[in-house]
């Protein structure tokens, strides 16, 4: 975990102080990036706790498109939920479930869903050379329903080959808590999405 231990090197070297919403402060720098090879290992950070259990059972959660954590199994949404467990329409309702309206030949409009992860997996499947593989979480009409704004907004994946990459964009990433569960997270959902398409995850 080369690049993760760089990284934070880096910030604390180079960061600039700032103030945030928490009132606690950061140490930021804007827009860094980093690379994990998964044909070398699975990229799981050693160098502090990370719950692994939590971190799949997240992603199964936000996969199944829930919003409650009654259904997750783990505490880690719990600070932020309501008391019956409701977060809003948070990363799995934007995944599986994104409200579009259509049109009707009379003219009125019919809410419907769009499914972005089945989306994405026949892209994958049918549409390899497609530079629209794209699952965003940020759905700009929903924010203020949001109990935590997404922090991992978007990711890209493209196929090359038999080789599948997935690009992640992070509007907002926590280096000591966060990012270690993020790189676990998207590293996890790569495999699952290679395995489902018969790609080999890069």
């Amino acid at each position: 975990m080369k690049q993760y231990l760089d990284q934070l090197k880096f910030i604390l070297e180079n960061g600039e102080e700032k103030t945030d919403r928490t009132g606690t402060g950061t140490i930021s720098v804007f827009g860094m990036q980093a690379r994990y090879d998964l044909r070398e290992g699975f990229p799981l950070v050693t160098t502090k706790k990370t719950l692994i259990k939590s971190i799949i059972l997240e992603l199964l959660w936000f996969l199944r498109g829930s919003t409650n954590t009654n259904d997750l199994g783990c505490g880690i949404w719990d600070a932020w939920a309501k008391e019956d467990g409701s977060l809003g329409p948070v990363y799995g309702y934007q995944w599986r479930k994104w409200e579009k309206f259509v049109e009707n030949a009379d003219g009125t409009f019919t809410k419907t869903h769009v499914d972005q992860i089945a989306q994405i997996i026949d892209m994958l499947k049918n549409k390899k050379d497609s530079r629209r593989i794209i699952v965003s979480a940020w759905n700009v009409a929903d924010i203020d329903k949001m109990a935590l704004p997404p922090c991992h907004a978007f990711f890209q994946l493209n196929v090359a080959g038999d080789f599948v990459d997935l690009q992640l964009y992070q509007r907002s990433a926590d280096m000591a808590l966060g990012v270690p569960f993020n790189i676990a997270s998207y590293s996890l959902l790569l495999m699952m999405l290679a395995q489902e398409t018969g790609l080999t995850p890069r």
